[in-house]
């Protein structure tokens, strides 16, 4: 379990893959000490497992499921990475609840200032529009940002200047394809409300599960 709230950054050493599964080599870019074999790191977003350690290293396997789902198989030596280690019990829970299990694979449509922060609109596949509200919270690379705007294929963030310059947003570009993660809580709601209201569960990840929907059945 993670809080989207971004440890550092690390750059890619190695990448082996096999067939349709991957090893990454990643070195951290801050002090990344006492890591523990078989520990859970965030990368981008995605939860990975330590395989091997060194001095603020490591390594850790993708499965093919993993590469499918996310935007890993993106990644070359040299490219930079979000890193967050998991929530230790009695941290503070600075972004929202986010597990590393990437929902889809999203892409940058356009970055702009507003004031001294950046708007990003991204877009994403809209079986997953039913669990992006306005002011709720996603998770993009890994990073917990507030929606500030969305529609069923498009969501919109607000990236201050301390998470542009700890991070890697700084090198989206409209094109640019990330890894996103919905709201954990959503999805579960979603899942337990749709049979009630007579969805099956394909309908409801075609997103006919909405607020109009729910209101016209009289949950509102």
């Amino acid at each position: 379990m993670f809080t989207g709230i971004i440890n550092g950054q690390g750059k890619v050493l190695a990448v082996e893959s096999r067939g349709h599964e991957t090893r990454f080599r990643i070195q951290a870019l801050y002090d990344l000490a006492d890591i523990i074999l078989g520990e859970s790191i965030a990368v981008n977003g995605t939860c990975l497992t330590v395989e091997t350690s060194g001095p603020s290293l490591f390594s850790a396997y993708a499965s093919a499921e993993t590469m499918q789902r996310t935007a890993l198989g993106l990644l070359k030596p040299g490219a930079k990475v979000n890193l967050e280690r998991a929530l230790a019990v009695g941290d503070r829970l600075g972004g929202h609840i986010v597990s590393g299990h990437v929902d889809c694979v999203a892409e940058i449509l356009s970055v702009r200032r507003e004031g001294e922060s950046r708007r990003i609109r991204i877009g994403f596949p809209a079986s997953f529009g039913a669990e992006v509200i306005g002011k709720g919270s996603v998770a993009l690379d890994g990073i917990s940002l507030t929606v500030n705007d969305c529609g069923p294929d498009f969501l919109e963030v607000n990236v201050i200047p301390e998470t542009w310059r700890a991070t890697t947003v700084a090198e989206w570009a409209p094109g640019t394809r990330i890894n996103m993660e919905t709201d954990v809580i959503g999805k579960y709601v979603r899942h337990m409300v749709a049979p009630h209201l007579g969805l099956a569960s394909e309908e409801a990840k075609a997103g006919k599960l909405s607020v109009e929907f729910l209101r016209e059945n009289g949950f509102f």
